[in-house]
């Protein structure tokens, strides 16, 4: 570990602490429908759409209402990707002539798009055509995103609200979030990449001639687009295979941390936006601690283990100073590295600059801890706060029980019908996490997958569920994914971490809404300081630690006791 990359991994934390409020501000008065310094351009936009399509902004919907028009949206969303991926080699906007893509890959990769895991089971360049990746693709990055702030807000309402029937209006949030938050601020950034070095065109690939005198085919087209919107939206979903890693994705020290930037900043501020959507700022703040907390660890583990390098390679001679390079790019090293592969999994991103199949075995867990804590740490834009808002929910309760006091959380009471919902969205990825992962382990179809054996192939099998349950799309780079098994396996992962957390998700925000708030007494948990904080992080680790602990024990922990006895896998 050295200093300068100490200096770069606070740099990131305090831009990201200064900018939380400040866009957490705008995006609140986005999402309340108050008046912004685009209104004057993007208003008679945004009333041409709604009178486009028939909608009321102003009609508050029933949380079944929002849900389903939800649900029903993505299902066009799935049947518009899946069209255009099957129908490829017929469309225009294809130079290189790419044919149809397999079925199951199609529906792998629809699915992965609209639930906002961008989950890559081919390579960009070699796979998509320029339409599919602009209107395909790229549509569905903000669509997801999107969808994933307004849910947040809908339980945010959930809680603010008192005696209503409804939760908001999803059409109206979804076309406010796409016109006054995600697509300025992706006209800006696609700028920006294309100053850094990024392509941004529709020509054909490019043959050069190397040194060696030799053909290379050299990949371009509308990425700095689909980039942008890419890390915005934490959606990770890279134009090239290689994803951040690659020089035309992500070429300079600056483009990287204004990538790590980009997957963060949104989901920072909406800890903001449920701090004023309540009433009280540090209510935001709190959760926000609670998430940074996590993150700083995660980094601080990371950061160690990469940087001291492989004890294998040192005991046979290797300078260890510049910590384990295997997988990484020389221009970021080890210390953005770490922090890319700690911001891309805390925040659902997936989007990779090194791979974590050549971290250090505890390097490599963090990544993974990541995603099996449920999204939750900053997580995707929208998803990882009421992710912490539904472990906010039981952490209340268990205070509650504690004390016997009838649980309560920013003036909610806190009953059976919300704790029900609450542990039902929770239970859903341990359900397909690791039963798949079992299922995999055993049937021969699963271990044909991954490159590795021992707890590194375990690690691999392990890792593909967990990102598609989590919804971030990051894997373990030695799975071979592209097969009829895991297509459909990881397809069915990834619609039930997304669909199966929301729809209970949205019975809470529904049910906490029509109660009543309750006044501040001298026997409520205030739950802004730092004892809720300590509780929260508590809550968070011990449900993730005893029920992913066995698994972790036999990949990445047993990968790490075998390494230091001198078995590599």
């Amino acid at each position: 570990m050295t200093v300068n990359g100490w200096i770069q991994i606070l740099i990131f934390i305090a831009i990201i602490v200064a900018l939380a409020r400040p866009i957490g501000g705008y995006m609140d008065r986005v999402l309340q429908g108050e008046r912004t310094f685009l209104s004057p351009v993007l208003g008679p936009v945004e009333r041409g759409f709604y009178w486009l399509a028939g909608v009321k902004p102003t009609e508050n919907q029933s949380w079944w209402a929002y849900g389903s028009g939800m649900l029903i949206f993505h299902l066009f969303g799935f049947v518009l990707l899946y069209g255009l991926q099957r129908l490829q080699g017929m469309l225009p906007f294809n130079p290189q002539d790419m044919g149809a893509v397999a079925a199951d890959l199609a529906a792998n990769t629809a699915i992965s798009f609209i639930t906002n895991t961008n989950w890559q089971n081919y390579g960009g360049e070699s796979t998509m055509s320029y339409l599919v990746q602009m209107a395909g693709l790229t549509v569905q990055n903000f669509t997801s995103a999107a969808t994933g702030i307004a849910l947040a807000v809908a339980l945010t309402r959930g809680f603010a609200s008192a005696e209503s029937k409804g939760i908001g209006n999803f059409w109206a949030d979804l076309t406010r979030i796409t016109l006054y938050v995600l697509l300025p601020m992706c006209i800006v950034l696609t700028l920006f990449y294309v100053w850094q070095g990024v392509p941004q065109n529709l020509s054909a690939y490019v043959e050069a001639t190397t040194v060696e005198g030799g053909k290379q085919v050299i990949a371009q087209g509308p990425v700095a687009s689909q980039l942008a919107i890419k890390m915005l939206g934490t959606n990770g979903g890279g134009f090239f295979n290689t994803n951040s890693a690659h020089p035309y994705e992500n070429p300079t020290a600056l483009s990287n941390l204004v990538q790590m930037l980009s997957i963060f900043v949104l989901g920072a501020a909406m800890t903001n936006v449920f701090g004023r959507r309540v009433g009280d700022e540090r209510q935001g703040w709190a959760i926000f601690a609670a998430m940074g907390v996590l993150f700083v660890v995660g980094v601080v583990i990371t950061y160690w283990a990469e940087a001291g390098g492989n004890p294998l390679l040192t005991a046979v001679g290797v300078d260890p100073s510049a910590g384990n390079m295997e997988g990484k790019e020389v221009r970021f090293g080890a210390a953005m590295s770490a922090l890319f592969a700690v911001v891309t999994t805390a925040a659902s991103c997936g989007a990779v600059n090194a791979m974590h199949d050549s971290f250090m075995p505890l390097g490599g867990a963090i990544p993974l801890i990541n995603m099996l804590l449920g999204e939750v740490i900053v997580g995707g834009v929208g998803a990882g706060l009421y992710g912490m808002l539904l472990f906010a929910i039981l952490s209340v309760f268990i205070a509650g029980l504690m004390v016997g006091r009838t649980p309560e959380y920013v003036g909610k009471k806190i009953e059976a019908r919300e704790v029900k919902m609450t542990m039902l969205a929770v239970l859903c990825l341990p359900l397909v996490v690791l039963g798949f992962t079992a299922l995999a382990t055993v049937l021969p179809v699963g271990l044909a997958g991954p490159a590795a054996a021992g707890p590194h192939g375990f690690s691999e099998i392990f890792y593909a569920f967990t990102s598609g349950a989590a919804n971030n799309g990051s894997a373990f780079g030695g799975l071979t994914g592209n097969t009829m098994f895991y297509n459909s396996t990881i397809a069915i992962t990834m619609a039930v971490g997304r669909f199966a957390m929301i729809v209970p998700m949205l019975a809470v925000a529904g049910s906490l809404a029509g109660k009543r708030k309750t006044a501040v007494s001298v026997g409520t948990f205030p739950t802004h300081g730092g004892l809720f904080i300590g509780l929260l992080i508590g809550v968070v680790l011990i449900v993730g630690g005893l029920t992913y602990f066995p698994a972790l024990a036999l990949g990445p922990i047993a990968e790490h006791f075998a390494m230091l006895a001198g078995t590599v896998f």
